[in-house]
Formats: structure tokens, sequence, C-alpha cells
């Protein structure tokens, strides 16, 4: 399992409203080209957000499927990459203060990610959703500065 923390000065409710926006998940998701369709009812258990991640030509259809969904607190998503497999991401959101502490969990569930899951993916997996949260963080806070 790969984990990522880090704390945005924005409050939980402030970063809620960027995961509840199927459609922005472009803006802050490494390796998103495009976003191709979201559930109206996203995100709700069971909801779908269908993208398109890659870099270059080489592109693979992806799609997200809420599992879990606790609104401010906690959202797990499996998403689903044909014949790469599949991963749990579990993102959870505790109030910090003012701000939120945001940890995201990284498991494969099914796929060559579980055969080689361990310290090199787990570390290369890392440092993509670094990248993630540091994008997710600059707009939250931006959102929040220009709020104020």
């Amino acid at each position: 399992m790969a984990r990522n923390r880090c704390l945005i000065q924005s409050s939980p409710s402030e970063v809620w409203s960027l995961l509840s926006d199927g459609h922005r998940y472009g803006e802050w998701v490494t390796g998103t080209q495009q976003v191709l369709a979201v559930d109206p009812q996203w995100p709700e258990v069971g909801a779908r957000l269908n993208v398109r991640v890659g870099a270059g030509r080489l592109t693979l259809d992806d799609t997200c499927v809420v599992r879990i969904s606790e609104p401010r607190r906690r959202l797990q998503l499996e998403a689903k990459a044909g014949p790469f497999g599949a991963a749990r991401i579990a993102m959870t959101l505790l109030p910090w203060g003012e701000h939120t502490l945001f940890t995201l969990d990284w498991h494969p569930l099914r796929g060559p990610g579980t055969r080689m899951h361990g310290l090199p993916v787990d570390y290369v997996v890392r440092v993509r959703n670094g990248m993630m949260l540091t994008k997710l963080a600059r707009i939250a806070v931006r959102e929040h500065t220009a709020a104020v």
C-alpha cells in the first residue's frame, strides 16, 4: 500500500467540494487527460466517473466507482484500468484546526499490480500521489483565498 499525507490549508468542507465535483478530477489527478463522463449522483456510493488517463498517445480509459462516501470525512474509490487491473483509493479528511489533514491510501486489488506490489511500485505510486496532493492543495488554497 502506498500512503501520502498532506496538510491542506482549507477546511474539510472546502476540500470535499473539490472531491465531490467529478468534472474537476482532471485538474488535480495526475495523468488524467480528460474526464469523459460523471454520474449525476457523484460522489454517492455506486456512482461512476469515466476518465482517459495516459501520456501522449498512450492512453487508457479508466472507470472509478465510489465504494464509500462520507461527506467531508472519507471517500473511497475503486479505479478499474482495463488490463492493468483495479486499485482501491481511500481518501480521508481530518480536521486539523481550520485546515485539513488529507490522507490518500492506494492499494492494488486485481491485476498485475497485485503481483508487483511492494517497495518499487509503492514508491512510484507515492511520488505520483504526492504530485496529485500538491495540485489538490494548491487548488483548495487558491479557492479558499478567493472566497475570503
